[in-house]
């Protein structure tokens, strides 16, 4: 196994991050995934396809053949989810879709996305039913297979070693990371106004993609009854209903049961931060840190400081 050359600045040690090998050989999925699915945002209709790539190309979206690597150097803020612009050009809600592709190894992909709306410079990932488990079945269902570069050779996946602690925080949001041997997140939630949301945590380790898949991928996006229309009159969640969301209300509680698990709302916000933080990987690596990470009231522009942190001197 080797990296290729191209790559090798981009695994240089700093002060807060170690590259090292997983012992493990890149992959990418074995033939192309095609789905079609309403946006959560906008509401158009958009169809995605994952197709295969070369070791070392990593993850990128294609929309109007301009091509956006899916890095933290294109991310920007956005309300209520994780948005890559290029040019002009933006791909919205790349989140469930990225953690799919991190939490089950998929290293080097192009995902290329066509919007069935009128606007040519913007387009929005399919919410399905508001987790990553759809992208995880069709991914299971081609299989991963090793990636190769363009001379027909595998190519070994390094992992960001963090070995400093980090910490951003943003009012009471904080999250807060430490050196380890193995990856664990801790993440907790706090709506008060809502009881079923008022002081929740999650904690898992994450070792092998069958824990991701399970424990991480099937858990929905939620959101506050009380704040739909003003969502709505902002602009957001056009296309979001019950189908695709947990909703809680203040009065009522959760107005949709059940639950898939007792912590979905919390195992959701380790869905959306491992999304978030594939945005770290670099030709083909694994984007999420090794490291014991604790997040308390994150959201997507935490999460984007956060890698923009491990970045800055990496």
């Amino acid at each position: 196994m080797r990296i290729p050359r191209a790559a090798m600045e981009a695994f240089k040690s700093s002060a807060l991050i170690s590259w090292r090998s997983t012992g493990k050989q890149q992959q990418t999925i074995a033939r192309c995934i095609e789905k079609t699915g309403r946006a959560l945002h906008s509401g158009d209709l958009s169809t995605v396809r994952i197709w295969p790539e070369l070791a070392g190309a990593g993850r990128y979206f294609d929309f109007r053949s301009l091509l956006i690597p899916a890095s933290i150097d294109f991310a920007e803020d956005s309300p209520l989810c994780t948005t890559l612009r290029k040019d002009g050009h933006s791909v919205r809600t790349v989140e469930h879709l990225l953690s799919a592709l991190e939490g089950t190894g998929v290293d080097n992909c192009r995902i290329e996305i066509v919007n069935s709306g009128s606007d040519d410079t913007s387009v929005e990932v399919p919410i399905f039913d508001g987790s990553a488990r759809e992208w995880v079945e069709a991914i299971d269902q081609v299989r991963l297979t090793d990636a190769l570069d363009c001379n027909g050779r595998s190519c070994d996946r390094v992992a960001p070693y963090l070995t400093q602690p980090v910490h951003v925080s943003k009012g009471d949001s904080v999250i807060s990371a430490f050196p380890a041997n193995e990856t664990n997140i801790s993440y907790g939630i706090d709506f008060p106004q809502v009881s079923d949301l008022s002081l929740k945590w999650y904690s898992s380790s994450f070792c092998t993609g069958s824990i991701y898949s399970k424990q991480i991928a099937p858990s929905r996006t939620f959101c506050v009854y009380e704040e739909v229309e003003k969502m709505r009159s902002a602009g957001l969640i056009k296309g979001g209903s019950a189908e695709n969301a947990v909703v809680f209300s203040i009065s009522k509680g959760l107005l949709n049961p059940p639950l898939r698990s007792p912590e979905e709302p919390c195992r959701h916000k380790v869905l959306d931060f491992i999304g978030d933080v594939s945005l770290f990987a670099r030709s083909g690596s694994q984007g999420l840190p090794v490291a014991n990470i604790i997040a308390y009231k994150g959201g997507h522009s935490l999460h984007a400081e956060f890698v923009r942190k491990l970045s800055s001197t990496s």
